[in-house]
């Protein structure tokens, strides 16, 4: 699978009650989350109840990249 295959993502616009939203946000906020990753997790977990299997999203690292010149990259010592 190629890196952008991973990094892919489906966009598509959303008409949303504009209450619905600020609890979104809210809600989003609240779990140091943005809106789009809340309404990802939401609908994963909808469809998840209602039987429908899924393949577990894309995990990525946060923070900066191991610098690529230093053979201890990424170790998380210093």
């Amino acid at each position: 699978m190629a890196k952008d295959d991973i990094l892919a993502r489906k966009a598509f616009p959303l008409r949303i009650d504009p209450a619905l939203y600020a609890a979104l946000e809210r809600c989003a906020a609240a779990e140091f989350r943005s809106v789009n990753a809340q309404v990802e997790m939401l609908l994963r977990d909808a469809l998840r109840r209602r039987g429908v299997a899924l393949p577990e999203p894309d995990t990525r690292r946060r923070g900066r990249p191991p610098r690529p010149d230093r053979p201890d990259a990424g170790d998380g010592e210093r």
